[in-house]
């Protein structure tokens, strides 16, 4: 498992004036390159934590505000921790945090490999984990504001899809501990659910077949995909009520109350769609999914790396 450190942005701009700092890891491509745009909008400088560090930068040069680009794997926490030190020293204490960082596997259990199943749970959930602990004396510090991108995946998990649903699962669940636990200092956290969002993540969303029966069944306002601009929009809003929990798109909040519903539903759905297709065709549909994925999937060096000392200046 390749382990990322923090790496300088050598293109940081420094803010003539104090403001609001906002960190979005999962930064380089996708909803967390737009959140970036998103918050950059309303004037608060952006760190840009990531796997992919000149994606990264391309984004940041693209910033009107002062940025922070670091590749950093979120599953380190040492290197995650000299990663919040840099931002700190660069930009200050963050008052928005938002765990984004996230991949896919799609596939039966039973083909996908141990070690992509673990590596979606480590990023998914223990990555968010991580996310908040290094951060977590940041937001102390400002009274700020933690979000965890969350997904419908948890509403019903859907078969060959086991690793993803669990990880989401996972992270609202850890999401609303954490609220409970930092609620009397100050700090609050919101969980974000999103749906069909056009992402890498969802390229060959026609050519996965649970999914595809998925959508098919789905209302058609339902089965829309949302850009991640549109769905960047909705979280930079709640993100600035401090929302406990946004939805994108906003219609999902009336979907809360049917949750018991979802699994029996998706359940019915996905068993007729599995039962067209043959063992060896299920089969072929183990992997990791989207560029993202595939750049932390197939990063060549999984060796551990020491974490780095930011700089001072």
């Amino acid at each position: 498992m390749r382990r990322g450190t923090a790496a300088p942005d050598h293109a940081t701009h420094e803010a003539p004036t104090p403001r609001r700092v906002a960190v979005v890891t999962g930064a380089a491509r996708g909803v967390g390159a737009a959140l970036a745009h998103a918050l950059a909008a309303r004037g608060l400088a952006v760190a840009l934590l990531g796997r992919e560090l000149e994606t990264l930068e391309a984004v940041a040069r693209e910033l009107p505000v002062p940025t922070c680009s670091l590749e950093v794997d979120v599953t380190d926490e040492p290197a995650l921790r000299g990663a919040a030190d840099c931002v700190r020293e660069r930009l200050g204490p963050a008052s928005v945090v938002v765990a984004n960082a996230g991949i896919a596997a799609a596939g039966p259990f039973a083909h996908t490999a141990a070690a992509l199943w673990n590596r979606v749970i480590a990023v998914n959930l223990a990555g968010s984990a991580a996310t908040a602990r290094v951060f977590l004396p940041h937001l102390l510090a400002t009274r700020g504001h933690f979000l965890q991108v969350a997904s419908t995946a948890s509403f019903g998990s859907a078969p060959m899809m086991s690793a993803y649903c669990a990880s989401k699962a996972g992270a609202e669940s850890f999401a609303q501990a954490l609220r409970n636990e930092v609620a009397p200092v100050g700090v609050t956290v919101g969980i974000a659910y999103l749906h069909w969002t056009g992402t890498g993540m969802i390229e060959d969303l026609d050519g996965n077949p649970v999914l595809r029966a998925l959508r098919a069944h789905q209302p058609a306002f339902a089965g829309r995909v949302h850009p991640p601009e549109q769905v960047a929009a909705w979280l930079v809003r709640g993100i600035a009520r401090r929302a406990p929990t946004v939805y994108a798109p906003p219609w999902l909040r009336f979907l809360q109350p049917l949750r018991p519903v979802f699994p029996y539903a998706v359940s019915y759905v996905s068993r007729r769609a599995l039962a067209r297709l043959a063992p060896a065709e299920l089969a072929r549909e183990a992997g990791v999914l989207g560029p993202g994925g595939r750049a932390d999937w197939g990063a060549e060096d999984r060796s551990p790396a020491p974490p780095v000392t930011p700089p001072h200046t």
